[in-house]
């Protein structure tokens, strides 16, 4: 049994109201994840178990104060405590590694930054308006206000969208056959960290990376690391204005979920400007099932509501989506992850 499944059984096993109570605690949580992945508690004890006061040593902390917040953490799977105020890394924990494969360091950063924790409290500004409360706390929308007006939260937003990919592309590689494809184009696709991977498994395949001029300038490093920089070129560009890229496929993953209908029509429509009639658009989202099943999905939309101001969207919502931007749903394709493929054809 799991980390994560002890503690969903523990809590299940709890009377409703106690239940009830240790969800509404959810924040607590979140700010303590954030707290140990700014400390670099994962990293600290990494080589093995270590005790509560080094720590605090290491960290700087106050040793009574970080032994309560590990102790929270490892009673819901993240970290472990061990006899004698002594910490361990778990499964969960191990992702908080800055060294691991699959790290979520950054996004764990990201989510428990001040600026953002702020947006939260707001939530209910958004429930009552349908409008991001990221502009009603901070004056302007969330991507200005990470990449012009706090361009250090932007670092760590694009370092967190970077160790997102980590587990998309393990899953969307294994999930999708790209063979036929001549050229791959990535839209918006940051580092190029999906596409590089890609590439790498596809030698005879060739790259366009399209993005902001400032998010590009991180592609020839990636590009490199996968050894692939003599297959992929970037285009430097804003999708609200025209995407002039011609590809025999297009992938956007977690891109579409960012916008309002209206705005995802635009892209897509300014794709459709250039693609080729016989290419196609391949979508990598949470596609959001029915009923009261839990997926991650359906939790990650509270963010695209009070943030950008977008929305994770059901089968049927991606379909009227490509309908009304001139495509067709060809195929959702489910992945090992909690993310689809969404393939969609000219209509």
């Amino acid at each position: 049994m799991t980390d994560q499944t002890t503690s969903a059984t523990a809590l299940q096993q709890m009377p409703p109201d106690a239940q009830l109570m240790q969800l509404s605690m959810g924040c607590f949580v979140s700010q303590a994840i954030g707290v140990a992945a700014r400390l670099g508690i994962a990293d600290l004890v990494a080589d093995g178990p270590k005790q509560s006061a080094e720590l605090a040593a290491k960290t700087g902390t106050h040793e009574r104060s970080l032994f309560r917040l590990l102790r929270s953490l490892a009673s819901v799977g993240v970290f472990a405590e061990n006899p004698g105020k002594t910490f361990a890394n778990t499964a969960i924990s191990e992702t908080l590694r800055s060294d691991s494969p699959t790290s979520m360091r950054a996004m764990a950063i990201f989510m428990g930054d001040e600026a953002h924790w702020r947006v939260y409290a707001d939530m209910m500004y958004s429930v009552r308006t349908g409008e991001p409360a990221w502009d009603h706390v901070h004056g302007e929308p969330v991507f200005p206000y990470m990449f012009q007006t706090n361009k250090p939260l932007g670092d760590t937003f694009n370092k967190a969208m970077t160790s997102l990919s980590h587990g998309a592309i393990a899953s969307v590689l294994a999930a999708y056959d790209f063979s036929g494809i001549g050229t791959l184009a990535d839209i918006a696709g940051g580092h190029g960290h999906l596409l590089g991977a890609i590439l790498k498994d596809y030698p005879s395949m060739k790259g366009i990376l399209f993005d902001f001029g400032s998010v590009l300038a991180g592609a020839p490093a990636m590009f490199d690391s996968y050894g692939v920089a003599d297959r992929a070129e970037t285009v430097e560009g804003d999708f609200f204005r025209e995407i002039p890229v011609v590809a025999d496929a297009y992938i956007l993953k977690h891109i579409i979920h960012d916008w309002r209908d209206e705005d995802c029509e635009k892209i897509l429509r300014h794709i459709g400007r250039s693609m080729p009639d016989t290419a196609k658009i391949l979508i990598v989202e949470s596609v959001i099932p029915p009923g009261n099943d839990p997926h991650p999905g359906k939790i990650l939309d509270l963010e695209m509501l009070i943030s950008p101001g977008g929305v994770e969207r059901t089968a049927e919502e991606f379909e009227t989506l490509l309908t009304n931007s001139d495509f067709k749903l060809n195929r959702i394709i489910p992945t090992p992850s909690p993310m689809s493929i969404v393939e969609a054809v000219r209509a």
